[in-house]
């Protein structure tokens, strides 16, 4: 792939692994800069944290335009970026997305893959399966994108204890923690300065 990583981000939310990575940029420990954030949400708080750091954004949905995907494929191109990264996007990605951003796109999940993933396994949802199994470790994992939820290849977990006591907003609250250490690291690993794919 190109020498120079650049990162077109997807976020639904409030943007909390949005601002783990810009901060993570600024302090110089995650290389790759965020070209572009894409929200299918139009008040995604995503949005307007990137825009108070100048960071390029775009509210792609079905209600601003024809064709979704071909938009968002059209806007990451614009800004030039060349790796995506998923960051609690709520819509799964067309098929041409997924295959024009092979092995280079990534997302993060809370807890262990594949046993708590899948179809309508995200955020609390998640976090209250872990609670019910009774494990003893969750924990996010960054896993590369394919056309199923949650099914690509996983490149890095960080197990989280789950304590006696625990209830879905305290464990959320632990494993969020450490997504926001895992993402930027598992970013750079595989896409920043020294790793395979930027040489």
């Amino acid at each position: 792939m190109e020498a120079t990583a650049r990162l077109g981000v997807l976020a639904s939310g409030r943007g909390s692994n949005v601002r783990a990575l810009i901060e993570a940029h600024a302090r110089g420990d995650l290389s790759p800069p965020i070209a572009v954030v894409i929200s299918n949400n139009s008040t995604a708080g995503a949005l307007a944290l990137a825009r108070d750091h100048g960071i390029a954004t775009a509210h792609i949905s079905s209600r601003t335009c024809a064709d979704p995907s071909a938009t968002l494929l059209q806007t990451l191109r614009d800004h030039d970026a060349n790796v995506l990264v998923l960051a609690g996007y709520m819509k799964q990605l067309d098929p041409s997305v997924v295959a024009a951003f092979a092995g280079r796109s990534v997302n993060i999940h809370p807890a262990p893959l594949p046993r708590f993933g899948g179809p309508g396994m995200f955020g609390d949802h998640v976090h209250r399966a872990v609670l019910a199994a009774g494990v003893t470790t969750t924990g996010p994992t960054v896993h590369r994108v394919t056309e199923d939820y949650d099914e690509g290849e996983t490149l890095a977990h960080h197990p989280v204890p789950v304590q006696p006591g625990d209830d879905i907003s305290s464990l959320a609250a632990r494993v969020l923690t450490a997504e926001h250490a895992l993402y930027w690291q598992t970013i750079e690993a595989q896409f920043g300065r020294g790793s395979a794919d930027s040489r």
